[in-house]
């Protein structure tokens, strides 16, 4: 246990739901004890264990149990059975500022939650400047905490959290408070103290930041585990959810508005077919796929200018994206679309046809289609990855279905056309320059 930072064994927390208030006075005062209320099981036999150093997201919708897990580790909630064991100071970024006085002022408050942490005067003294500095509410500190804003209270209360030298972290959706510069400023100090080796487990529900802050992920469904491992792993199994589920909402909205579009399209006639027709194999290591199998895209090849199929792409150049589809039902519309993503899953760039008001013809049930997608590239030199995606508009192309994804279909590497070119910025846009003297 000497490296184990949290111990989850067999967790369960109920909550007895009436349907009246008054049933709930019947259940208590009932000669043969008749129960007026529901179960309903917030968490059920949930059971994990995080290492020292290690860095955890939790994952899951709005109530599948995620709050009700982090507040039952800090000591908030009691569960109804099972136990947790926790090895270090907790710093809880839960309820900013639950523990606060609105009456005494913002130096007091300090004062008072360093008790509650356990530190003793002297040592609050020692943390305090470093906090007011963190917080940066100037004179404020020395009003009452019930004359704040919210922004203020937050920046306060999270300064506070953050200077207690925790051994462990818990962060629930705290970053999506405060200005952007102070976001900045918090998920800065968050990384540090991660390098520091603080143990931090992290709610949210952005995949991509649990794919890029966190070592392992938890998903939570329904009050239960429905994957854990690998940060990314678990992410991209939760993005496949989400995205059968959305097609499940949309499915029985089939009316699709095609005067919204226009009638023009890439001209087929002079771009020859190169890509295959067959199936090509995918490493599900680093590629993911999901929808719900209406289509299936077969193949997909990046081409240049002459038509020539490549995966080194000239930076700021046009491209061919050509894919080969294949439908398992007739529908009377589709939407293609290649996007580059970095090597961190995150869209760099990319275009589908509905974007550009470009309608696509109907298809039929066990036929293959050739899509072309001129794409212009102006991105930086570096690795990236061809993302695809065949998809049904839904809700006037408000909404898409997916009906297949692929991520990281092909990689690929972009260059620059020579030694001297370069752009510090992630995209590159020209610009139109003018200079003229100023006389005074």
């Amino acid at each position: 246990m000497n490296n184990t930072a949290i111990k989850v064994s067999h967790l369960t927390k109920v909550y007895k739901l009436y349907d009246k208030p008054i049933d709930r006075l019947k259940e208590s005062l009932h000669p043969l004890k008749k129960q007026y209320h529901k179960d309903f099981y917030a968490l059920n036999d949930v059971s994990f264990e995080i290492k020292k150093g290690e860095t955890v997201g939790i994952i899951g919708k709005n109530g599948a149990g995620k709050s009700t897990l982090l507040k039952i580790i800090t000591g908030v909630l009691t569960p109804t059975s099972g136990h947790v064991h926790v090895n270090g100071r907790i710093a809880s970024l839960l309820e900013l500022g639950a523990g606060f006085n609105p009456e005494y002022t913002g130096v007091e408050n300090i004062y008072l939650q360093g008790t509650l942490m356990g530190y003793t005067k002297e040592e609050m003294e020692a943390k305090i400047d470093n906090i007011l500095a963190f917080a940066d509410i100037g004179d404020f500190v020395h009003q009452s905490v019930k004359m704040y804003s919210s922004g203020m209270f937050v920046r306060l209360a999270f300064a506070v959290s953050i200077h207690a030298n925790p051994d462990i972290l818990i962060v629930d959706e705290a970053l999506s408070v405060g200005d952007m510069l102070f976001q900045v400023k918090c998920m800065a100090r968050m990384r540090a103290m991660m390098e520091a080796g603080v143990t931090v487990l992290f709610v949210s529900h952005d995949t991509h930041s649990i794919k890029t802050l966190c070592n392992k992920a938890i998903w939570i469904e329904n009050g239960a585990i429905k994957e854990s491992g690998d940060a990314g792993f678990v992410a991209n199994k939760y993005i496949e959810m989400q995205h059968l589920k959305i097609n499940e909402t949309l499915s029985n909205d089939n009316n699709v508005n095609l005067e919204m579009f226009s009638d023009e399209s890439i001209d087929h006639s002079k771009t020859p077919v190169i890509v295959g027709t067959q199936k090509r194999e995918i490493d599900t290591k680093i590629s993911q796929r999901y929808g719900d199998g209406r289509a299936t895209i077969l193949d997909a090849i990046i081409l240049d200018r002459n038509f020539k199929q490549t995966v080194e792409i000239i930076s700021k150049k046009d491209y061919l994206v050509q894919m080969s589809i294949m439908f398992d039902v007739d529908l009377p519309t589709f939407v293609a679309g290649a996007m580059i993503a970095s090597l961190d899953g995150v869209q760099q760039t990319g275009c589908l046809n509905s974007q550009d008001s470009v309608v696509f013809p109907a298809v039929k049930k066990n036929q293959i289609y050739i899509v072309t997608i001129q794409l212009n590239i102006p991105l930086r030199a570096g690795t990236y990855v061809l993302n695809v995606a065949c998809e049904y508009p839904s809700a006037n192309n408000i909404a898409h279905q997916s009906l297949d994804t692929v991520n990281g279909f092909l990689p690929l590497q972009i260059v620059f056309e020579n030694d001297t070119q370069t752009f510090h910025s992630v995209f590159y846009s020209s610009g139109k320059y003018a200079i003229k003297e100023y006389l005074q």
